[in-house]
């Protein structure tokens, strides 16, 4: 279906769909893992070895791999994440699109069949962990290129079409905590959920790779990748994206902008520099939240009494599930409603203000500690922060994504939006990084 001057219409959302199946697809690999954690150091548990005098060097490995698991997790995704982002930014030009996305998406199913089959395989703890952080290395490398590529593909359309990608990493934490307490209720064994439970990322990435070659064939995306096409009026763009507005100004400036400077005669410095605040923006939005996440809020403890299924399921629920609902109900908001705009200042003032979380879960009951008090002994406390913490978290970082390519010409979009997916990484590396140091002075 199309408008009178051939303008096609994004029919039935299925370009905003297959955006969001594909941001699925970008986070699911690591969600999956980092909620499966009670799997992993369940697998580094070794119920043979007796503790005695002769094998206490052996046992003290094993506490210590079991103990730093979750922060050397963090730090060998993030790290992979920022490094092959970083190559993205500058080597995308000389990568086909199709050769990133699609090899990306069919080396990270291939990490989870082996996943699977591991499952079912006896392994000691240390070559168990070694070849865990291994997969966690190789899923987000190719995580990171997927991912940067994505982003900038998304940069070619609409503002409102960077919105489904943020919304389907969202869902993708929300979709593996819920598969996470589905598997503790069943009361199954944990090796028999958790084949099941690897074997459903396995379909979701199938899916995704699946949408990505339907991708090219729908009217409205080939519109908006032919960079010679000419773009429709603003009353046009109304009536094809069903999400969000630009004003006629705003869409002269690029159109214009684009007829004066090509890809080819700006440098990715010279394009970081019209949006460098979006970029800083979003680094220390990721930098603050993994910080903390999962680091420190795994270990908060309930303080019911009555224990039970509340302990059971207190951090499956209130930790995972909650933070990956509230951040995924964040990024989604932005289709909707973007405040505040790109050129106010609320909007860095906000990012900034999430740092008052680091003190504010550092205090709550986690345990075991040795230096601070306790302050937010409750659960409630710990409830409203979490709430309050993963919002912000999926709300200020999807503004920032959508805004950072609509600050240069459409021919810079794509680099624009590597750009973003490489700051947006670095906060992520230097999250994991810190999550060390907030942890020890607990």
């Amino acid at each position: 279906m199309t408008t009178g001057t051939n303008s096609p219409r994004d029919r039935y959302y299925a370009v905003w769909i297959i955006f969001f199946i594909l941001g699925l697809g970008t986070l699911l690999p690591w969600n999956f893992f980092m909620t499966a954690t009670q799997y992993f150091t369940g697998r580094l548990k070794d119920p043979k070895m007796n503790v005695t005098v002769q094998n206490q060097s052996i046992a003290d490995t094993r506490s210590v791999l079991e103990s730093k698991f979750n922060n050397v997790m963090t730090l060998c995704a993030m790290v992979p994440l920022l490094i092959f982002t970083c190559l993205n930014s500058f080597l995308h030009q000389r990568i086909p699109q199709k050769c990133r996305i699609s090899g990306s998406l069919s080396v990270i199913l291939v990490v989870f069949l082996i996943t699977a089959v591991l499952v079912k395989v006896d392994m000691e703890p240390l070559p168990f962990f070694v070849i865990t952080m291994i997969k966690i290395v190789c899923i987000n490398c190719f995580g990171a290129i997927l991912q940067g590529s994505l982003f900038g593909l998304a940069g070619l359309l609409p503002a409102s079409y960077t919105a489904p990608i943020m919304s389907g990493q969202g869902f993708a934490g929300t979709f593996a905590a819920f598969s996470l307490i589905c598997a503790i209720a069943t009361g199954a064994e944990m090796q028999d959920s958790a084949f099941g439970y690897f074997i459903t990322a396995c379909v979701v990435i199938v899916l995704a790779i699946a949408s990505y070659i339907a991708l090219p064939r729908m009217d409205f995306f080939k519109y908006y990748a032919d960079a010679n096409c000419p773009k429709p009026s603003n009353d046009e763009e109304n009536t094809m994206d069903p999400l969000s507005k630009e004003s006629s100004e705003e869409k002269k400036a690029v159109l214009n902008l684009t007829e004066e400077e090509t890809i080819d005669n700006v440098t990715v410095f010279a394009i970081f520099k019209k949006l460098w605040l979006m970029a800083l923006s979003v680094c220390f939005v990721f930098t603050i939240t993994i910080g903390v996440f999962p680091a420190v809020t795994v270990e908060v403890q309930s303080s019911a009494e009555d224990g039970g299924d509340w302990h059971k399921y207190f951090i499956p629920v209130f930790c995972f599930l909650l933070f990956n609902l509230m951040d995924w109900v964040g990024r989604s908001l932005t289709a909707k409603w973007m405040w505040p705009g790109k050129d106010s200042i609320w909007l860095p003032v906000l990012v900034l203000a999430r740092v008052i979380f680091v003190p504010l879960f550092v205090l709550c009951n986690v345990q075991p500690r040795k230096n601070l008090p306790v302050v937010f002994a409750d659960d409630a406390w710990y409830i409203v922060f979490m709430i309050l913490f993963s919002f912000s978290n999926g709300y200020l970082a999807s503004l920032c994504m959508c805004y950072g390519p609509k600050k240069v010409a459409q021919r810079e979009a794509e680099t624009a939006g590597a750009i973003m997916a490489f700051f947006l990484s670095l906060g992520l590396a230097l999250g994991a990084a810190l999550s060390f140091g907030f942890r020890a002075m607990i």
